[in-house]
């Protein structure tokens, strides 16, 4: 049980107080309770910060987002979403079900309260309901019996910690409800800011630059998402020291061989990074960090044949974040020992129906005379002109590369040919294998 502290109780007693002079005005909304449930939840618990910014809250953060410690390495533990005294839906059953089951599939910790009545939702499922007061004729009056009950939830609330993930498919979910969310917030953050000044329009405007320059809001805030939330993936799975994992880190464990990748994480990572996303992406960094990694991967793809989490793990990902997304874009990995069998068969063929004693590694030229057009300086007449070129009689095409896997065995397979020759293999990647 909660040490019952007297001043924690007057704190309750005080908040009941500056509520119900609110109501009785007649005039108050949802809104005018705020300062008064920020200053409990402050008064409760002295350790955390309590955040109730409105700019965030228009850009589809919770209304508290309660961190533990101070300034911008505060980890986030839990979340209150408030709406109106009387509210009779804060199950989201009604009118609030798209936004409660957001919040309850992407949030380990939140509380919905219409400032009265307080319903704790611990991942995903109801925990505990209480209320602390009851509304009598115009005013607010406490009840004394729930206050300790109230407090010890408080206390719970405050020393939550992260679902501990130990299943690749539960990861998998938990990313992408995260993501959803993030791509939400990125979403509605663009269009509040009309100006479109801020961190996130500038890098929506750098991808329409450099990337798509049709890139819609909504097609950016999923691209983002995405981004954010597998880059994190990849640098959990890369990092020795899980304890101290955050998106500080993730950024310094983005290989170098990723550049766009790690300059999205850098911005991501930044002091500066835009509010309205450093919540999500600081509770999404809170997840990883407990995530059991090796267990996690310790079976993945055994069913499959899929060997590499860094690539193949997207498909899982894709499957919950939106289903019909990955259908779309086709994102249906080979199992490795399909795509092992269809190389090595490939191999075979080459020597065996086409005399290419070499197979996939054969270096043998064909010529091939081309034709193209040139014009005379006013460009009233047509001259054709023949050339002569060499190919690599065996191209290798992949029609549907996605993250390379058939290209990566084609490499692999030529390489295990030449190990009693791996000095000549640069020459051999320069001259025979990248040009095909």
């Amino acid at each position: 049980m909660v040490d019952l502290d007297k001043s924690k109780i007057q704190a309750v007693a005080q908040y009941i107080d500056e509520v119900s002079k609110q109501f009785s005005t007649g005039k108050a909304t949802e809104h005018s309770y705020r300062p008064a449930l920020a200053k409990l939840l402050g008064d409760l618990l002295p350790k955390f910060t309590i955040t109730n910014e409105p700019s965030r809250i228009q850009c589809g953060a919770p209304d508290y987002i309660i961190a533990k410690g101070n300034g911008p390495t505060s980890i986030p533990v839990a979340f209150v979403e408030a709406k109106d005294i009387g509210d009779s839906d804060l199950d989201g059953n009604r009118q609030h079900k798209e936004q409660f089951n957001r919040y309850k599939n992407s949030l380990d910790h939140i509380l919905f309260t219409d400032y009265l009545d307080f319903h704790y939702y611990e991942n995903g499922m109801p925990t505990q309901n209480i209320r602390i007061a009851e509304i009598r004729g115009n005013k607010i009056a406490v009840l004394d019996a729930n206050i300790p009950m109230f407090l010890e939830m408080v206390a719970h609330l405050a020393e939550s910690m992260p679902q501990k993930i130990t299943s690749s498919t539960k990861l998998a979910q938990m990313m992408a409800a995260k993501a959803r969310l993030l791509a939400e917030v990125i979403e509605k953050t663009l269009e509040t800011d009309s100006e479109k000044t801020g961190e996130l329009a500038g890098q929506w405007k750098s991808f329409q630059k450099v990337l798509i320059h049709d890139l819609t809001e909504r097609q950016f805030a999923d691209i983002y998402a995405q981004t954010i939330c597998y880059g994190m993936f990849a640098a959990r799975l890369h990092d020795d020291t899980p304890d101290t994992f955050s998106r500080e880190e993730a950024a310094t464990l983005i290989p170098k061989t990723n550049p766009f990748l790690r300059k999205v994480f850098q911005n991501v990572a930044a002091f500066d990074v835009d509010t309205s996303i450093a919540w999500i992406v600081d509770d999404l960094a809170e997840t990883f960090r407990v995530t059991d990694m090796p267990k996690v991967m310790k079976n993945f793809g055994k069913a499959t044949g899929q060997a590499d989490p860094m690539i193949h793990f997207y498909e899982d990902f894709l499957r919950y974040y939106d289903p019909k997304q990955k259908k779309a874009c086709g994102v249906y990995y080979t199992p490795e020992p399909v795509v092992h069998f269809i190389v090595n068969a490939v191999d075979e063929i080459l020597k065996t129906r086409f005399n290419l004693s070499d197979g996939l590694a054969d270096t043998s030229k064909v010529t091939i005379r081309q034709t193209s057009n040139l014009y005379t300086d006013n460009r009233t007449k047509d001259h054709k002109k023949y050339e002569t070129r060499e190919y690599h009689k065996v191209q290798i095409l992949d029609p549907a590369t996605g993250t390379g896997t058939f290209l990566a065995e084609v490499v692999r397979k030529i390489y295990s040919g030449m190990e009693n020759q791996k000095g000549a293999w640069q020459n051999y990647v320069e001259e025979h294998l990248l040009p095909r």
